[in-house]
């Protein structure tokens, strides 16, 4: 029973993670985001090429769905192992990391959009939040503060994929959980490769903050 319902959190976080905000945001504005701007369907080339609007609407979906899937993963497998509570930092809930993890997975490979999805950051930043918040809390301060030094939202990301597993040890994660850790954090590096060879050839795009 328990192995089913981690199956079932597994694909639930999926599902919910190949809503792709980004993508069904752009096709309201009658876009297709996947061939503007740089093409990534996330939150910055929203902004870019559709405004502070849409954006707004794909930040919240792109947190929400994560928070959702691993509420989801936590109330189908409660009952069967891990922890009672939701936020139990000694003992975090399998189904939680589970469907957090797969969610990420769905966000970046969107089974309702040919699998071509975004890179995963809101997602991963909502997902990490719900296994520790205090890891969270400080993934995005790092990330906040690199932005506003560089400019890049590449580097504040890859920088928060890098620090997600040693932040996690530092604060002496239980090991099952730092594989999870480790497993967000490469992905988002991988998914941001093409920003590592356009920060080398000097044509990564700078974020603009105001007028």
């Amino acid at each position: 029973m328990a192995i089913f319902m981690l199956l079932l959190a597994l694909i639930s976080g999926y599902l919910l993670g190949s809503i792709n905000t980004s993508i069904i945001v752009s096709n309201i504005y009658g876009e297709n985001i996947r061939t503007k701007g740089s093409g990534n369907a996330g939150l910055t080339n929203t902004l870019r090429v559709l405004g502070p609007s849409a954006a707004v609407i794909v930040l919240v979906g792109d947190i929400l769905k994560g928070v959702l899937a691993c509420l989801l993963g936590y109330l189908l497998t409660a009952g069967e192992l891990g922890s009672e509570r939701v936020f139990d930092l000694d003992n975090p809930n399998l189904g939680l990391l589970l469907a957090g993890t797969s969610c990420i997975f769905g966000h970046i490979f969107p089974i309702y959009f040919q699998f071509k999805g975004g890179k995963g950051v809101l997602t991963s930043a909502a997902v990490v939040f719900m296994m520790d918040w205090r890891v969270g809390t400080i993934l995005i301060c790092l990330f906040i503060i690199v932005v506003l030094i560089t400019r890049y939202v590449s580097v504040g990301s890859m920088l928060a994929a890098i620090g997600l597993p040693l932040v996690s040890l530092v604060l002496n994660k239980p090991s099952y959980t730092m594989v999870y850790m480790v497993a967000i954090g490469l992905l988002v590096l991988i998914m941001h490769r093409t920003n590592v060879g356009r920060l080398i050839n000097g044509t990564e795009r700078k974020l603009k903050l105001g007028r």
